[in-house]
């Protein structure tokens, strides 16, 4: 079993945190772009800043 720093890490596309793998992207890694169904459901809209509470 390997631990979790070491295992490999994105950045989504659509909030730009970092995400590591999990077991259930195990086939289909290359092709995941989003860290949750939320980020994927809003379809890449560009982030809102953190500094002003999420208003843009």
């Amino acid at each position: 079993m390997r631990q979790k720093s070491q295992l490999p890490s994105k950045v989504c596309l659509c909030c730009e945190r970092p995400f590591t793998w999990r077991k259930k992207w195990e086939r289909d890694w290359d092709n995941v772009k989003y860290c949750s169904d939320r980020c994927r459901q809003s379809g890449g809209k560009a982030p809102t800043s953190r500094a002003t509470g999420g208003k843009p």
